[in-house]
Order: C-alpha cells, then structure tokens, then sequence
C-alpha cells in the first residue's frame, strides 16, 4: 500500500509486476492481497492494458493503517492471544496476556492514527525507504 500511494502521489498507476519487483514479494501473494485490499474499497484496480492500482490522492488523508490491517486480517490483531490461545482472558490470562495488552493497545493506537499519507510523505522526500 505504500509503494501505491506513493505512486499515486506522484499520479502514476501501477500493476502487479511492478509493485511485486518494488517490495520484493512474490506476484500471487501480492495479487491476493491487493485483490482483498480493493474488494475492501482502500486501492482502486482498473483492468487492461493500461490498468493497475492506485489510490485516489485526497483519499491518501482518509486511509489509515487500520482500515488496511483490517481488510486483509480482520479485527483478530485487537482481541486475539498473544502466544494464539484460545481461551485467553482476564479471567484466564496466557503467561504474556498483560503484556500483550498492552502493547496491542499501542499498536491499535498507532494504526487508527497513522494514514497512507504521511508515510508515502515520507517516501516521496526521501525521509524514509522501502527499498533502494
């Protein structure tokens, strides 16, 4: 989603080949992704020759690292165990349970107030770096 809307800043649209080369993952995993990522409405595809992906630049504001989280794995990251039991809670807590908490507290705090936006501005001033 980076590599897209840092794209898309730039007003470029982009297909499966390119991003696969661009953040080094496999083409069918990406595809997979990008295809529940636009089921979900957070990229645009457009078929054919001159089709790809991009995002609707005033929409790069409005897309935060959540609504990305959850399209592709659901709400689990929030409510799920840390070490993947079952039957963790309160009541019944896991070894890391308290820990975990808290630091799944930070990250949902982080994701819901981090957009595409700010990070694809870091990349487009050379701030940050996917790969290069």
């Amino acid at each position: 989603m980076l590599y897209i809307a840092e794209q898309s800043e730039n007003d470029n649209r982009v297909n499966i080949k390119e991003i696969s080369a661009a953040i080094d993952s496999p083409e069918a995993f990406t595809a997979k992704v990008l295809q529940q990522l636009a089921r979900n409405g957070i990229v645009d595809s457009l078929k054919g020759p001159t089709g790809g992906f991009s995002i609707i630049k005033d929409r790069l504001d409005e897309i935060k690292l959540q609504d990305i989280v959850y399209a592709i794995d659901g709400d689990q990251i929030y409510k799920g165990c840390g070490l993947g039991l079952p039957k963790c809670n309160d009541e019944r807590p896991c070894p890391v349970h308290h820990k975990y908490a808290a630091v799944r507290d930070e990250l949902e705090a982080m994701l819901e107030t981090t957009t595409l936006k700010e990070l694809a501005f870091g990349l487009n001033k050379g701030l940050t770096f996917l790969k290069r």
